[in-house]
C-alpha cells in the first residue's frame, strides 16, 4: 500500500481529514495546489474530486477552464493510482486524451476509474476512465488517461 492511499484511509474519516489530503496532495504535487482539488474517495479502482467553480480556475468566458478540468481528470487519476498499485510495480502516465463535451458552468466533480486486475496483467497498458461532470450530472469532459504499468526494478 503506497503511503498516499495510507494517508487517505487514515484522514478521510476523520473531521477535516478529506480537507487536509486534499492540502497534502498538493504539496506532493504542487501544479494541483491551483485547483485546490476536494477528495471525495479514493479506493482501488477509483478516485473522485470536486474543483470549485471560483475566479482562480475561471476562463474568459466565466466558465471552469478546460485546463483546470484536465488538471483535475489527472489528479484524480493519479490518487486512484496510488491506491491501486501493486507493491512490486510502478506507473507513469504516458499519454490523455480528453474531449470537451459540455460548458463547465458550476462545480465539477472528476472521477477516474480502471479495472485493478489490469494493474496484475502482462500487458504494462492501463487505460484509465476519466469523467468530469456538472453539478446537474450533464458531462463536461471524458476520456481516458494511459498509464504505463511497469515492475519495480530491483535495488
Amino acid at each position: 500500500m503506497t503511503e498516499l492511499y495510507t494517508m487517505w484511509r487514515k484522514l478521510a474519516d476523520k473531521p477535516f481529514g478529506k480537507r487536509v489530503f486534499g492540502i497534502g496532495y498538493g504539496f506532493k504535487a504542487p501544479y494541483f495546489r491551483t485547483i485546490r482539488p476536494r477528495f471525495v474517495e479514493v479506493r482501488p479502482g477509483y478516485g473522485e474530486l470536486v474543483i470549485r467553480k471560483r475566479r482562480a480556475v475561471l476562463n474568459h468566458i466565466g466558465t471552469v477552464h478546460a485546463i483546470a478540468v484536465c488538471n483535475g481528470l489527472e489528479a484524480a487519476m493519479g490518487a486512484m493510482a496510488e491506491a491501486t498499485v501493486p507493491d512490486s510495480k510502478r506507473w507513469l502516465p504516458k499519454g490523455m486524451d480528453v474531449a470537451y463535451t459540455a460548458k463547465s458552468t458550476s462545480d465539477i466533480t472528476c472521477t477516474a476509474e480502471c479495472d485493478p486486475a489490469r494493474w496484475l496483467a502482462d500487458d504494462p497498458d492501463v487505460p484509465v476512465t476519466v469523467t468530469a461532470r456538472r453539478d446537474d450530472g450533464t458531462v463536461v469532459a471524458e476520456g481516458t488517461i494511459h498509464l504505463w504499468v511497469t515492475d519495480r526494478p530491483r535495488r
